[in-house]
Order: structure tokens, then sequence, then C-alpha cells
């Protein structure tokens, strides 16, 4: 049995006072090899984060505030429902009177996944290139590194508890930033295999978080590392809220990319930008009917096909079950985001001056639109209120 080390002055009747030599020769060997071991480790070679931050000058195309020729009413607003612009609730549902898509912050090189934070006042979105979450507070437009490095994060949620869900190209994992500012790993293997680069995600009402996993993160070394998959597949899955499993619930994706929920969360809608691999590959929404308590998702149809070659990666719904998706990457008159009835009919369009990543509903009123366009996020009032649903 080994003795406990003990020091002149203490009150140990049991223990002669005194330095166990045998202890403390085994503790000195044991420090060594821990040493050794240490010094082996930091001399190991990291793989570093994918592209680090370099910073994007802004320049005169890109100024703040309302895009440049806007008046009232906005030209950049266009209902499907009657020629030219849109004039309220009998057309396109996103003219709230005078107002204009404002560019609210620039010098990004790809914004995606935008959260918004009601008790802050603040949007997260993730700038994945420059491996940082950018933090954009409405109230006085102030501009801040929320986190940096951020993995290459992409799409972030939050969930019922008000925790940040994020989805890591590099750490090829989602997961949560708890209360405290600790980050918990949600979910990053399946079937004891890393997962691709989860990409988007939603938060149940029961708590449980589901994520699409799709390649783009491992394609290359700008937006994460570049990696062979080891997923056979580029699933939906969703991570049990009391056991943690992570579990398939879709398999037949290209790509499945952003993912929303309706207001009764009896539908979910994911898209597939499967056209990104391929001409004859699918640039398209689906929707499923959701069964929350079983965690199932089933019936898929298509909701909406997108004009190739463009492609949309980011959708959202209202109050009311409408749909608001975003568009680009093909003709740049389509750039910007769409919004759809529940039933899938166009209603109208936001035209934006970049590619459309993803887009969320903010606002005390959860009546603002905030749009990642690229290198900017830009920013419209809308005349109905976002479902606020992950």
């Amino acid at each position: 049995m080994t003795k406990s080390l003990t020091y002149p002055g203490d009150n140990n009747e049991s223990e002669p006072t005194g330095v166990d030599r045998r202890g403390l020769l085994k503790g000195a060997a044991a420090f060594a090899a821990t040493a050794a071991t240490m010094t082996a480790a930091s001399a190991a070679t990291v793989t570093p984060f994918g592209q680090t931050a370099a910073p994007t000058r802004s320049t005169d195309r890109l100024p703040l505030g309302p895009l440049p020729g806007s008046r009232y009413p906005d030209s950049h607003l266009e209902s499907m429902k009657k020629p030219g612009v849109s004039f309220g609730p009998t057309g396109f549902p996103a003219f709230a009177g005078t107002m204009a898509v404002e560019r609210v912050a620039t010098g990004f090189r790809w914004a995606e996944g935008p959260v918004y934070f009601a008790a802050g006042r603040y949007v997260l979105f993730s700038d994945i290139p420059n491996n940082r979450i950018m933090r954009f507070t409405e109230d006085d437009g102030h501009l801040s590194v929320y986190r940096q490095p951020s993995m290459n994060s992409n799409g972030n949620t939050i969930d019922r508890e008000g925790r940040l869900i994020t989805c890591e190209h590099s750490g090829r994992r989602v997961t949560r930033t708890e209360l405290d500012g600790s980050i918990t790993i949600i979910a990053d293997k399946y079937n004891g295999k890393r997962l691709n680069s989860p990409n988007d995600a939603v938060v149940t009402s029961d708590g449980a978080i589901w994520f699409t996993d799709p390649v783009y993160g491992i394609g290359g070394y700008y937006e994460g590392i570049k990696a062979e998959p080891e997923q056979e597949k580029r699933n939906v899955y969703r991570v049990d809220p009391k056991s943690g499993d992570v579990k398939v619930v879709v398999d037949d994706f290209v790509e499945p990319n952003g993912l929303g929920l309706s207001p009764d969360e009896r539908k979910l809608y994911v898209c597939d930008t499967g056209f990104t691999d391929g001409p004859d590959n699918p640039s398209h929404i689906r929707v499923f009917d959701l069964d929350v308590a079983a965690g199932k998702a089933s019936n898929s149809k298509v909701f909406a096909d997108m004009p190739k070659p463009g492609i949309t990666d980011g959708v959202r719904c209202d109050t009311a079950g409408r749909v608001w998706c975003s568009v680009g990457w093909g003709d740049p008159n389509e750039d910007g985001v769409r919004c759809y009835t529940p039933e899938g009919d166009l209603l109208g369009k936001i035209h934006i001056p970049e590619t459309v990543a993803n887009l969320c509903f903010g606002g005390q009123q959860r009546n603002r639109l905030y749009i990642c366009g690229s290198t900017s996020l830009y920013a419209v009032y809308t005349s109905v209120q976002g479902a606020m649903k992950p």
C-alpha cells in the first residue's frame, strides 16, 4: 500500500512525520513520464482550422443603409399576384409601409446561418471562410465578433432554453453553447464514423435537434478542412433530447441543406441543393409530414422547385405558415428571397444584389427579416411576423 505524502507539522498520529521517500520517488517517475508524453504531444502537428479571418475591405459598391435607388414603394419587393411592387397583405406580405431593403452590415466572405436572440436584440450569423460567428446588435447597429475560431460554423439556431445550437464544418459536429458559455458536443458521429459536415439545424418543442449533413464543408480548405466523407449517404438526422442518440430520419437526399419547421410543427421543410453536384440533380424544397413525438418525417413531396442553375439553402416560416427561402448562385435577377403560400404558390420576391444563403425573422415584433447575402447582412421590415420556431 502506497502511503500518502506527509509534511512536518501535519497533525496525523497514525503516520510518522516526514516524507515517504519511496512515494516521492514513484511520484517523480510518474511526473517525468507525464512530462515526456506532454512534450511528445506538443510536438505533434495539428491541422489548423479552415481559412482564418482575413478582413474584407468595404467598397463604395457596398454602402450601408437603404439599397441604392430605393424609393417608396421599394422596387426590390416584387409581388407575383399583381404587376410591379407590393403594397401589402392583399399581395406579397413583405411590404410594411415606408421602408426599403437595407444593408445593415458588410465585410464578410460568406455570410450564413442567422439566428435572432430576442433577449439581447442581436443577430448571430456565421462568416464561414473567416472562421467566425458575428454579432449584429439591432438597437445601435454595432457589429462585433462573437466567436473566433468558430470551427467554420455554418447554420445556427436557438433551442427552447435560449441556447445557441451551431453546425460546424471543421469540427464536423453539432454543438450547443450553454448559458455559462461552455460548449457541449451534441453530435459528431453516427455508427462510429464521423459526420460529413453538419450544415443547418432546427429544434422541435420536445427539445430534439434535427440537422442536415451534406459534404460541402469537407470539399476543400476554404470553408473547412478537406477530407473524405465517412458517411455513405447525406442524411437528415435527429438527436433524441433524453438519450442523446443520433438517428437517421431521411436518407435519400443528394445534398440536404437548410431546413425549417411550420408553426404547428406538423411540417418539416428541407432544401436539396444536389444541383451543385450535377445538372440532373435536384434544386428544390421538399416538405414532410412531421411527427414530433415519434421523431419521424414521412410522406415526402416536392414543395417548390428553384430556377436552375440557382439553389435555395435556407428556409423559415411566418405565423401563417408561409415559407420564406433564400435564392442564389444562378440568374442575378433571381438573387434574394422568395415567399410561398403553405400550398406552394409563389407570392413574391425580395431582390438582393448578391447571392443569398439564409435568413431569419427577428426584431422585437418578429417582423424584421434578416438576410445573409454573401458579403453582407440585409434587413427589411415585413407585414407579417416570423413563427420564431428554430
